[in-house]
């Protein structure tokens, strides 16, 4: 089986062709998605009829399962999260801000993979920014405020019960199943500028939002420094801008990249199925 990858021509992304992804895969097929993923950052796969069990099935060739905190799993799929929307929803879009998926967790995942089912005709584009091409491009000043920097990572903002999708969040109809919780409120340290353990190139790793500060800084100070970095990081010259359709596969690498959704879909319904691929 011979991949056809078609690079997106922006600041990461490529289309992969030639492949089924309904039907198991050989080692060889698997080592070259990996291989293009680790070059492009973010692979999607158009016209693949996958069920819930293939969505498992292809996640698991690349890592272990991760743990999905705060989302309840759909029925019978206890690694698999609905991403969804009705079309008379009126609660904000989910996940409308940049982010690494999970980055609070001690051991953040690798990757997540996204499937799409229900597709609106127009709107809910996922924005990425590489963050390899953030920190190469960086100038210098900033990069020197960032050199062995911890930041201070965890979903208190998103998930504790006074969080975005806490207790006033369920009161605007939200489809979504989130399940706040007292836990959001735990923090962890990880290195800003982090060195990927595939490619080995180093990267920026998260952003506002999930990270509350800097270790070992004021709340003022680590404020500032996030919002510099936020600027910087999440420029257009850094982004890639994906495309839904129905049947289509999207998996990115949280390591290396901020994401985020989009809206623009009013009275349409969105349906996609998500797995979370573990740290290797």
């Amino acid at each position: 089986m011979t991949l056809e990858i078609i690079p997106s021509g922006q600041a990461c992304g490529a289309e992969i062709c030639g492949v089924d992804l309904t039907a198991p895969l050989d080692a060889e097929t698997i080592a070259d998605i990996r291989a293009a993923w680790l070059d492009h950052q973010v692979l999607s796969f158009p016209d693949q009829e996958m069920s819930d069990a293939d969505l498992e099935r292809f996640t698991l060739y690349f890592g272990p399962f991760g743990d999905d905190p705060f989302i309840a799993p759909i029925p019978g799929h206890e690694h698999i999260i609905a991403v969804q929307r009705a079309g008379d929803e009126t609660a904000p879009i989910f996940a409308e801000s940049w982010h690494t998926d999970w980055s609070f967790q001690p051991e953040p995942p690798s990757g997540t993979c996204l499937f799409g089912i229900t597709i609106p005709p127009q709107g809910g584009d996922t924005l990425f920014a590489n963050q390899y091409l953030a920190l190469e491009q960086m100038p210098a000043d900033l990069r020197g405020k960032l050199v062995g920097q911890k930041a201070i990572h965890s979903a208190k903002n998103a998930y504790a019960p006074g969080g975005m999708y806490g207790d006033s969040d369920k009161a605007n109809g939200r489809s979504m199943t989130i399940i706040a919780s007292p836990e959001a409120e735990a923090v962890y340290l990880h290195d800003i500028i982090r060195v990927h353990p595939e490619t080995g190139r180093e990267s920026i790793f998260g952003t506002a939002g999930y990270i509350t500060g800097f270790d070992g800084m004021t709340l003022e100070d680590g404020w500032e420094l996030l919002t510099e970095l936020y600027r910087w990081q999440t420029r257009p010259e850094f982004q890639y801008r994906q495309s839904w359709q129905e049947n289509m596969l999207v998996m990115w690498d949280n390591r290396c990249l901020l994401h985020m959704a989009t809206g623009g879909y009013p009275g349409h319904d969105r349906l996609l199925h998500r797995t979370t691929i573990g740290a290797a």
